[in-house]
């Protein structure tokens, strides 16, 4: 009876063996929650034991290899933990050098937590099979690593609303595989780089609220997955190249509260496939053009807060549908053309105009 109870208790030995994650990948990990402070969900409880592939919050192991490959850490979402809490997460502290030590890491998410601070780093370049780094939502300060062209599999990058500065760096245009770039709400400076239209994959390209300078690079045109461009509330001066208006899926695009100048470009607003167009508190002028038809279809049209002159074009009544409209705080005259969408329109849509008249403002 002897052996079998002694070969039972090395098989289990070496399924246990088997089962647990890397050793480094666990230290690693404890080197993270070391330097985080979660102090009211208690996530980090379960990240105790030999297994950190099996019940550690947010973490998930490669099945044959039990090396880790995704972390996941929302401060808001649906998950249990959080809906039972009643409130969305807090947590202080910085991201650890030491999480670069996991070498297979496929997604990290460290989002929303809105205390986490310090910097990004530098070592996170080397995570080779990195496909999602989303910190959004957080403190982290300092500069987006210079190299971060070298993540060759990343399709999504989000360091939205922190306080990330510097320039975009030069290499980042080489991310061939990037869908999802969101780096909104920092203090980025600096210039977009020219060729950020080599970025061919990406659909959405999210640069609000920056301080970015320079003009809106020609070769953005050539991207042509992307489906919403966001460059609103930045410093961004020149022309509208016309080129944006002739992008086939382009439909959202958001450049308000910027230094533009120069005409609006007539292929914006012909491009049937354009759906939230956002070109107010800019320095535009000259008359806009009168190109709309019975396919425009406009979820939302700001054109407000600019110099433009002239009539209001009549073809705007020709359109499918406007939804939202506003053409106030212009140097527009003459009247307000009738019908659709003019007939659903209060007159905030047309206030501080030079001469319009016509309902909703007085009678011409």
């Amino acid at each position: 009876m002897a052996l079998p109870l002694i070969l039972l208790t090395v098989f289990l030995a070496v399924i246990s063996g088997v089962s647990a994650c890397s050793p480094s990948d666990k230290a690693a990990l404890l080197a993270l929650k070391s330097s985080l402070n979660e102090p009211y969900l208690g996530i980090f409880a379960s990240w105790t034991g030999d297994n950190c592939c099996t019940n550690w919050y947010g973490v998930s192991c490669d099945p044959t290899t039990r090396r880790v490959t995704d972390i996941s850490l929302r401060g808001e979402s649906e998950d249990p933990i959080l809906v039972k809490a009643g409130r969305s997460g807090y947590m202080t502290g910085s991201v650890n050098p030491a999480i670069c030590q996991l070498d297979t890491l496929s997604t990290l998410v460290i989002a929303d937590w809105k205390g986490i601070s310090g910097q990004l780093p530098s070592c996170i370049t080397s995570l080779a099979s990195l496909r999602v780094l989303d910190l959004v939502g957080n403190k982290i300060s300092g500069k987006i690593p210079d190299d971060i062209g070298n993540l060759q599999k990343l399709t999504v990058l989000n360091l939205a609303d922190n306080a990330v500065s510097g320039e975009i760096p030069s290499s980042l245009v080489r991310l061939s595989s990037l869908k999802h770039l969101d780096l909104s709400n920092n203090q980025l400076s600096g210039k977009i780089p020219a060729n950020f239209g080599n970025l061919k994959m990406l659909s959405r390209a999210l640069l609000r609220g920056n301080k970015l300078t320079g003009s809106i690079p020609d070769s953005i045109g050539n991207m042509y997955r992307l489906a919403d461009l966001d460059l609103s509330m930045n410093q961004i001066s020149g022309l509208i190249p016309d080129i944006l208006g002739k992008m086939l899926v382009l439909s959202t695009l958001n450049l308000d509260s910027n230094l533009l100048s120069g005409k609006i470009p007539s292929t914006l607003l012909s491009n049937t496939g354009m759906g939230i167009l956002n070109l107010s508190r800019n320095t535009l002028e000259r008359n806009i053009p009168d190109v709309f038809g019975s396919k425009s279809y406009f979820m939302a049209l700001d054109l407000s807060y600019n110099n433009l002159k002239g009539p209001i074009p009549s073809t705007l009544s020709s359109s499918a549908y406007i939804g939202h409209l506003d053409l106030s705080h212009n140097h527009l005259c003459g009247p307000i053309p009738v019908g659709s969408p003019f007939d659903h329109l209060e007159a905030s849509s047309f206030d501080s105009n030079d001469c319009l008249c016509g309902n909703p403002l007085r009678t011409c």
